[in-house]
């Protein structure tokens, strides 16, 4: 059996520390004396796990001190979710390096990919003070996830592996065990995701909601109090770990939200019972507490370059950068620029679901969309809209990626009218109206309707530049412009032709990373979308692949979820990523662009360079924010 231990992880090289090497004295956090003093908690060391993580700071990274608030700017209330994100406690997540590592665990152990034991650190506690158990796994496997009222649908996708439920153990108060008999790849990973797969809950809180350990009567009263008409609906609204919207929920993370919704201004607290330390003895966070002030979006850039936010990347776009660098010399911020993960920053995707046949048929031919890549003039808006910051690339991993190869990224994008066009004559597209666009089979004009969702005036520019392009080839392009919702809605319904969005969310992704995103598994991949909806709902809904290459990418997808060694992963996912680079389903114009972070002053340890992405890396997440501090001007 092949252990992965990470009991008591460094921060650089995440390699073990014994017990030993511990520091001989725990300081008690300022803010919390009185509170200490009042005996309504106890002292730090009667707080923290008996193992706690130690989190050892050098190089960049020093030792803080206790202290601050930390101001943040979000464009919506229910934005407040990405504190959740940001703080970044999880059973196991990412290292800046990508490696997994226990966190909130203690350790784990796998077992041909199927087998997953998992040991939690003694004395650790909830942010109420109530001891972290195995019982909290039970009461949500038991309780939450396989009780048909709470959980009609049954228990998250993730966690059934071709119709097998695993079978959960508790062999002691510390320890918990999930088990299949064939390999489950997704279930790690899930634990670690910024929007992680939550496996336990606070069971000492919502069994009081819960029909099986309350009364009737009580639950009467609460579901009048709470205004649901049934207990699920009360459970369900007091038990929601990601959204946060329940303050009186115990939670986990390193900063417990205090405020109820609806507000404008949110502050999250200090855990007193969070379990990691410093090299120093100091328990984690530094930060006393999070302002986060709800605002217009549109506003955030002008009030971020006001310094109303000391870390800001949320709502912060490129061209925002000049103005941002502009203000940064009079007011006390600096501006970095992180490097985003994903396989294009702006992607077009044909969508080979749409409605109408003739451009159905069109689309799906891989002569069309290698035509509508070559027409695109990428080094013009690298350009124009990017002043040569970034990469032109095709929608792909990352050079970072240990996967990559250079023709993942070049193949196919280079401006090539004359190519373009004699693919297009060769489709029979060959006659044109008395403005030099070219005619479809039955007559129409070649006009493909791009939607957006209406977001960014970036995209509107890099529609202009390949609307200019696409037009010398004898395409006219609309760019039809909608909400979020509406947008999403076109293509699901098939009325859409072709969409605008960024590209692959992890570009930088590992063997042992799964490659779903690039083979039709989600109604959300808006080049196939009926196809993905097919794959999620086993069938009941959407369409069957009919195409040899997508009908390829699925086996290959399954193919690697069934694979055993580390070599089999690899290989498959190269034939996943030379299908994509070959077939061409979406179109990339640019990656690497970089993302623009501000950072107050007097706030340290945040890095100079980073990666800015949800998955992997939970944007702040990754980087530790629990290590971020201030300086004592702003303590």
């Amino acid at each position: 059996m092949k252990r992965f231990s990470f009991i008591l992880l460094s921060w650089l090289g995440m390699a073990p520390v014994a017990l030993a090497n511990l520091p001989a004295q725990l300081l008690e956090t300022q803010s919390l004396q009185d509170r200490v003093d009042a005996g309504e908690i106890p002292p730090v060391q009667q707080r923290i796990p008996s193992a706690p993580r130690l989190i050892r700071l050098e190089g960049d990274e020093q030792p803080g001190q206790h202290g601050g608030q930390l101001r943040l700017l979000m464009g919506k209330q229910k934005d407040i979710r990405q504190i959740i994100v940001y703080g970044y406690a999880r059973l196991l997540g990412y290292s800046p390096e990508l490696r997994l590592e226990a966190d909130i665990l203690e350790s784990y152990e796998v077992f041909e990919n199927r087998i997953f034991t998992l040991r939690l650190r003694k004395g650790h506690k909830w942010s109420d003070g109530y001891p972290f158990t195995s019982e909290d796994f039970r009461y949500y496997w038991e309780d939450v996830a396989t009780n048909p009222e709470l959980s009609k649908g049954g228990p998250n996708k993730l966690l059934i592996v071709q119709g097998e439920l695993p079978q959960v153990e508790y062999p002691d108060e510390y320890t918990v065990r999930y088990s299949w008999s064939k390999p489950n790849p997704y279930f790690l990973p899930a634990l670690a995701d910024p929007r992680p797969l939550y496996i336990y809950k606070p069971a000492h809180y919502l069994r009081q909601f819960h029909a099986s350990y309350q009364s009737e009567e009580k639950l009467k009263q609460m579901m009048q109090e709470f205004g649901k008409r049934n207990w699920m609906g009360v459970h369900v609204s007091r038990d929601r770990p990601y959204k946060a919207t329940n303050p009186d929920l115990p939670s986990l993370q390193p900063w417990v939200n205090s405020t109820y919704p609806p507000s404008d201004r949110f502050i999250f607290k200090r855990n007193p019972y969070y379990h990691r330390i410093d090299q120093n003895g100091r328990q984690l966070p530094y930060i006393d507490t999070i302002a986060v002030n709800i605002v217009s979006s549109k506003l955030v850039p002008a009030k971020a370059g006001a310094d109303e936010s000391d870390l800001q990347g949320r709502y912060l776009r490129m061209d925002n950068y000049t103005f941002l660098k502009t203000t940064a010399k009079r007011n006390n911020f600096d501006v970095r620029l992180w490097q985003t993960a994903k396989g294009a920053h702006m992607a077009l995707y044909p969508n080979l679901n749409t409605n109408d046949p003739v451009y159905r048929k069109l689309l799906r031919d891989l002569r069309f969309r290698k035509a509508l890549s070559l027409a695109i003039h990428r080094y013009e808006i690298n350009q124009v809209v990017y002043f040569r910051l970034v990469e032109e690339s095709n929608n792909t991993v990352l050079k970072e990626c240990p996967l990559y190869k250079p023709e993942y990224q070049h193949d196919g994008i280079e401006f090539d009218l004359d190519t373009a066009n004699r693919l297009l004559d060769e489709l029979g597209l060959d006659k044109r109206d008395d403005r030099g666009v070219r005619l479809l089979p039955d007559g129409r004009p070649l006009e493909i309707l791009i939607q957006t969702a209406g977001e960014s005036t970036e995209q509107t520019d890099v529609l202009e530049l390949i609307h200019d392009s696409w037009l010398q080839a004898g395409i006219k392009l609309y760019s039809v412009p909608s909400t979020r919702e509406v947008f999403r809605n076109r293509i699901f319904s098939g009325e859409a032709i072709m969409s605008i969005w960024s590209g692959l969310e992890n570009a930088i992704p590992t063997a042992d990373t799964s490659p779903k995103d690039l083979a039709p598994t989600s109604k959300y991949q808006y080049q196939w979308p009926q196809w993905g909806a097919y794959y999620e709902t086993s069938g009941k809904s959407g369409e069957k692949p009919d195409m040899p290459a997508a009908q390829k990418l699925v086996e290959l997808n399954d193919q690697w979820a069934r694979a055993l060694s580390y070599e089999e992963r690899v290989e498959t996912w190269h034939q996943i990523l030379e299908i994509n680079r070959e077939q061409m389903f979406t179109i990339g114009i640019v990656n690497h662009v970089p993302h623009p972070v501000v950072v107050n002053n007097y706030l340290r340890n945040v890095p100079d360079k980073g990666f800015y992405n949800f998955a992997p890396g939970a944007y702040f997440g990754i980087y530790r924010p629990d290590t971020f501090w201030f300086e004592e001007a702003r303590r």
